[in-house]
């Protein structure tokens, strides 16, 4: 029922197939657990991540409204600008991205390397912004001059977070239960960066219906778990609205906010220490935004016995590597 609805709406073709589910053979043995990543790292599109399944729906959208200017709004760093900069050139769209810089870094290597130089190669305008507490207000503020000098802004949200972004990670969440499935695994858990929530929202909606005894567990980046846990239901409820499904009693968000600190952008201890267990263990890059934070809740997890349990571990590997770029070795270190 969920696919059936989901291909009533138009998307494009960034991520033609399934990306890889694989196990941490070392890793596993190492932590004396069946880990397994899925690898959304590796969409094929401006050096991967999560937000192309975003913008398979909203560019599609976009298009469908005669855009010719797409606007969105991020930290320096965002993987998301990064994405979505990326689908304007190809499309032949104009990008306009506020950029805010939430640690005050003076770095160069923060502020003109990583993902910020590939917004110079996409051909992207940038206006820096102090703050993004009001990203809407100052997303709707820039499509309203543009419209006023002739041009059709699309505005893509923070993250590519709204219902309609939300429907990439419906789909990639089924894509998951088919390939676990498909292995004949049983999965305890799914652990995942929660950030602006369309990612936690789709996966946990997603298999609530498919795969209900699977948890799906987000360890926010940014922000407390209550904090969290309302822009994930919201995001939730907004896009079973908009497909026309139910929202299952059972559906249980699990939100871990141990991991983030000292504050979104700047990694901790525990985030460098599982940046380098994968690189070190299975050649794998994180980055120090998300999934390193991420990944070091479910490490945390398994050393506290939060997971317990014999069941497999799935990690969902969101991207994000060209930030590595960015941090100069001493904010590493």
């Amino acid at each position: 029922m969920i696919s059936e609805a989901l291909s009533r709406f138009p998307r494009l073709d960034l991520v033609p197939q399934p990306t890889p589910l694989q196990r941490l053979e070392r890793l596993s043995r190492h932590l004396g657990r069946d880990v397994h990543i899925k690898r959304d790292d590796l969409t094929p599109f401006a050096l991967g991540g999560n937000k192309a399944r975003k913008l398979e729906f909203l560019g599609a959208d976009a298009l469908g409204r005669q855009a010719d200017t797409l606007i969105t709004a991020g930290a320096i760093q965002s993987n998301h600008v990064r994405q979505t900069a990326a689908l304007a050139a190809q499309l032949g769209l104009a990008c306009l991205a506020l950029l805010e810089n939430p640690i005050a870094s003076a770095d160069p290597n923060y502020l003109h390397n990583g993902n910020r130089l590939l917004l110079e190669l996409f051909a992207t305008r940038v206006e820096a912004v102090a703050s993004l507490d009001d990203a809407d207000g100052l997303l709707a503020a820039r499509a309203e001059r543009l419209r006023a000098t002739g041009k059709r802004p699309y505005v893509v949200p923070i993250g590519g977070s709204n219902a309609l972004g939300t429907l990439g990670y419906v789909k990639a969440g089924l894509e998951l239960a088919e390939q676990i499935s498909a292995a004949g695994m049983a999965v305890s858990a799914v652990v995942l960066a929660s950030g602006s929530g369309a990612t936690h929202a789709g996966v946990a909606l997603a298999l609530a219906h498919v795969l209900p005894q699977v948890k799906v567990i987000g360890v926010t980046v940014s922000r407390s778990a209550d904090a969290q846990r309302l822009k994930v239901a919201g995001l939730v409820q907004r896009s079973a609205e908009l497909l026309g499904i139910d929202v299952p009693e059972t559906l249980h968000l699990e939100l871990w906010d141990g991991y983030f600190a000292p504050r979104y952008g700047e990694p901790n201890a525990g985030t460098l220490d599982a940046i380098r267990l994968l690189a070190g263990s299975e050649g794998l890059l994180l980055d120090p935004v998300y999934t390193g934070k991420a990944f070091a809740g479910l490490l945390d997890g398994l050393r506290t016995g939060t997971l317990a349990g014999d069941g497999a571990l799935v990690f969902l590997h969101t991207g994000g590597s060209p930030a590595l770029f960015a941090y100069h070795p001493s904010m590493l270190s």
